[in-house]
Protein backbone atom coordinates (compact mmCIF):
# COMPACT_ATOMS: atom_id res chain seq x y z
CA UNK A 1 0.00 0.00 0.00
CA UNK A 2 2.81 2.80 0.62
CA UNK A 3 3.58 2.11 -2.78
CA UNK A 4 0.56 3.49 -3.99
CA UNK A 5 0.67 6.18 -1.45
CA UNK A 6 3.83 7.20 -2.74
CA UNK A 7 2.16 7.92 -5.86
CA UNK A 8 -0.74 9.40 -5.21
CA UNK A 9 1.71 11.61 -2.95
CA UNK A 10 4.30 12.13 -5.92
CA UNK A 11 1.11 13.12 -8.44
CA UNK A 12 0.20 15.74 -5.83
CA UNK A 13 3.02 17.62 -6.15
CA UNK A 14 2.93 17.04 -9.26
CA UNK A 15 -0.73 18.90 -9.18
CA UNK A 16 0.40 21.71 -6.32
CA UNK A 17 3.56 22.56 -7.68
CA UNK A 18 1.60 23.09 -11.31
CA UNK A 19 -1.03 25.47 -9.27
CA UNK A 20 1.35 27.35 -7.59
CA UNK A 21 3.53 28.14 -10.65
CA UNK A 22 0.73 29.55 -12.25
CA UNK A 23 -0.05 32.33 -8.97
CA UNK A 24 3.47 32.99 -9.26
CA UNK A 25 3.55 33.94 -12.66
CA UNK A 26 1.26 36.94 -11.96
CA UNK A 27 3.68 39.87 -12.17
CA UNK A 28 4.87 38.45 -15.34
CA UNK A 29 1.21 38.15 -16.84
CA UNK A 30 0.51 41.96 -15.12
CA UNK A 31 3.62 43.31 -17.16
CA UNK A 32 2.74 41.35 -20.73
CA UNK A 33 -0.81 42.26 -21.00
CA UNK A 34 -0.65 45.55 -19.00
CA UNK A 35 -2.99 44.17 -15.90
CA UNK A 36 -4.80 46.24 -13.58
CA UNK A 37 -4.83 44.38 -9.89
CA UNK A 38 -8.47 44.45 -10.53
CA UNK A 39 -7.79 41.94 -13.42
CA UNK A 40 -5.15 39.77 -11.50
CA UNK A 41 -8.06 39.43 -9.19
CA UNK A 42 -10.40 38.37 -12.07
CA UNK A 43 -7.84 36.10 -12.67
CA UNK A 44 -7.34 34.65 -8.96
CA UNK A 45 -11.22 34.73 -8.55
CA UNK A 46 -11.64 32.58 -11.37
CA UNK A 47 -9.10 30.28 -10.72
CA UNK A 48 -10.91 29.91 -6.64
CA UNK A 49 -14.09 29.72 -7.76
CA UNK A 50 -13.08 26.37 -10.06
CA UNK A 51 -10.66 25.15 -7.95
CA UNK A 52 -12.67 25.54 -4.71
CA UNK A 53 -16.21 25.69 -5.55
CA UNK A 54 -16.11 22.94 -8.20
CA UNK A 55 -14.25 21.21 -5.97
CA UNK A 56 -16.91 20.99 -3.12
CA UNK A 57 -19.68 19.76 -5.98
CA UNK A 58 -17.44 17.35 -7.57
CA UNK A 59 -16.89 16.08 -3.45
CA UNK A 60 -20.26 15.73 -3.16
CA UNK A 61 -21.21 13.74 -6.30
CA UNK A 62 -17.64 11.59 -6.29
CA UNK A 63 -19.08 10.42 -1.97
CA UNK A 64 -22.08 8.60 -3.96
CA UNK A 65 -21.14 7.68 -7.33
CA UNK A 66 -16.86 7.28 -6.69
CA UNK A 67 -14.79 8.19 -9.91
CA UNK A 68 -11.40 6.42 -10.00
CA UNK A 69 -10.06 8.64 -13.04
CA UNK A 70 -10.88 11.80 -12.07
CA UNK A 71 -7.93 12.52 -10.56
CA UNK A 72 -6.01 11.79 -14.39
CA UNK A 73 -9.03 14.06 -16.20
CA UNK A 74 -8.54 16.65 -13.51
CA UNK A 75 -4.69 16.82 -14.69
CA UNK A 76 -5.72 16.57 -18.19
CA UNK A 77 -8.02 20.01 -17.59
CA UNK A 78 -4.83 21.45 -15.69
CA UNK A 79 -2.57 20.50 -18.63
CA UNK A 80 -5.05 22.17 -20.87
CA UNK A 81 -5.28 25.36 -18.66
CA UNK A 82 -1.06 25.33 -18.69
CA UNK A 83 -1.40 25.25 -22.70
CA UNK A 84 -3.34 28.21 -22.74
CA UNK A 85 -1.87 30.20 -20.73
CA UNK A 86 1.54 29.43 -22.53
CA UNK A 87 -0.13 30.98 -25.94
CA UNK A 88 -2.80 33.18 -24.42
CA UNK A 89 -3.01 36.12 -26.38
CA UNK A 90 -5.58 38.31 -24.50
CA UNK A 91 -6.38 38.91 -20.89
CA UNK A 92 -10.49 36.59 -21.76
CA UNK A 93 -8.19 33.50 -22.44
CA UNK A 94 -6.00 33.80 -19.68
CA UNK A 95 -9.48 33.97 -17.68
CA UNK A 96 -10.24 30.52 -19.46
CA UNK A 97 -6.93 29.01 -19.12
CA UNK A 98 -7.27 30.17 -15.26
CA UNK A 99 -10.46 28.10 -15.16
CA UNK A 100 -9.18 24.91 -16.96
CA UNK A 101 -6.46 25.21 -14.55
CA UNK A 102 -8.94 25.33 -11.36
CA UNK A 103 -10.66 22.39 -12.70
CA UNK A 104 -7.57 20.56 -12.06
CA UNK A 105 -7.16 20.46 -8.11
CA UNK A 106 -11.01 20.47 -7.79
CA UNK A 107 -11.69 17.17 -9.77
CA UNK A 108 -8.04 15.56 -8.39
CA UNK A 109 -8.62 16.16 -4.54
CA UNK A 110 -11.56 14.24 -3.49
CA UNK A 111 -10.64 10.98 -4.95
CA UNK A 112 -6.99 11.97 -4.12
CA UNK A 113 -7.59 12.13 -0.68
CA UNK A 114 -9.96 8.55 -0.75
CA UNK A 115 -6.84 6.99 -2.27
CA UNK A 116 -5.15 8.00 0.46
CA UNK A 117 -7.35 6.65 3.23
CA UNK A 118 -8.08 3.63 0.92
CA UNK A 119 -4.11 2.29 0.80
CA UNK A 120 -4.06 3.02 4.88
CA UNK A 121 -5.59 -0.99 4.78
CA UNK A 122 -8.24 0.12 6.79
CA UNK A 123 -6.43 2.16 9.51
CA UNK A 124 -8.17 5.47 8.66
CA UNK A 125 -7.19 6.92 12.16
CA UNK A 126 -3.55 6.58 10.66
CA UNK A 127 -4.53 7.57 7.30
CA UNK A 128 -5.83 11.06 9.14
CA UNK A 129 -2.71 11.45 11.81
CA UNK A 130 0.20 9.65 10.90
CA UNK A 131 2.28 8.82 8.25
CA UNK A 132 0.52 8.28 5.16
CA UNK A 133 -2.12 10.84 5.31
CA UNK A 134 1.42 13.37 6.00
CA UNK A 135 2.73 11.87 3.30
CA UNK A 136 0.13 12.57 1.16
CA UNK A 137 0.17 16.31 2.13
CA UNK A 138 3.94 16.16 2.17
CA UNK A 139 3.44 16.03 -1.45
CA UNK A 140 1.46 18.96 -2.06
CA UNK A 141 3.40 21.38 0.36
CA UNK A 142 6.36 20.39 -0.98
CA UNK A 143 5.03 20.76 -4.87
CA UNK A 144 3.52 23.99 -3.55
CA UNK A 145 6.93 25.25 -2.10
CA UNK A 146 8.71 24.27 -5.78
CA UNK A 147 6.15 26.29 -7.91
CA UNK A 148 7.16 29.57 -7.27
CA UNK A 149 10.87 28.53 -7.34
CA UNK A 150 10.61 26.77 -10.72
CA UNK A 151 8.22 29.80 -12.11
CA UNK A 152 11.32 32.07 -10.79
CA UNK A 153 14.41 29.70 -12.22
CA UNK A 154 12.23 28.90 -15.74
CA UNK A 155 9.22 30.87 -16.90
CA UNK A 156 10.91 34.21 -15.79
CA UNK A 157 13.84 34.03 -17.76
CA UNK A 158 12.57 32.45 -20.19
CA UNK A 159 9.18 34.15 -21.00
CA UNK A 160 5.25 33.14 -21.33
CA UNK A 161 5.90 30.53 -23.72
CA UNK A 162 7.88 28.10 -21.48
CA UNK A 163 4.74 27.95 -19.03
CA UNK A 164 4.24 24.85 -21.74
CA UNK A 165 7.12 23.07 -20.51
CA UNK A 166 5.45 21.83 -17.53
CA UNK A 167 3.35 20.07 -19.34
CA UNK A 168 5.49 17.21 -19.20
CA UNK A 169 5.36 17.16 -15.86
CA UNK A 170 1.19 16.94 -16.08
CA UNK A 171 1.52 14.06 -18.76
CA UNK A 172 3.87 12.49 -15.97
CA UNK A 173 1.51 13.32 -13.16
CA UNK A 174 -1.73 11.73 -15.78
CA UNK A 175 0.06 7.92 -16.33
CA UNK A 176 0.72 7.97 -12.53
CA UNK A 177 -2.79 8.78 -11.80
CA UNK A 178 -4.37 6.53 -14.61
CA UNK A 179 -2.40 3.43 -13.06
CA UNK A 180 -3.43 4.66 -9.56
CA UNK A 181 -7.22 4.29 -10.92
CA UNK A 182 -7.00 0.73 -11.86
CA UNK A 183 -5.98 0.15 -8.42
CA UNK A 184 -8.54 2.30 -7.25
CA UNK A 185 -11.43 0.74 -9.66
CA UNK A 186 -9.58 -2.96 -8.43
CA UNK A 187 -10.10 -2.30 -4.43
CA UNK A 188 -13.96 -0.21 -4.40
CA UNK A 189 -15.18 0.28 -0.95
CA UNK A 190 -12.09 -0.33 1.10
Amino acid sequence: MYSVLGAISFSYLFNDMIQSLILAIYPMLKDNFSLSFGEIGLITLTYQITASLLQLLVGIYTDKHPKPYSPPVGIGFTLAGLLLTSIAPNFGVLLVAAALVGCGPSMFHPESSRVARMASGGRHGLAQSLFPQSLFQVGGNAGSSLGPLLAALIVIPHGQRSIAWFSVVALVAIVVLEQIGRWYKAHPSR
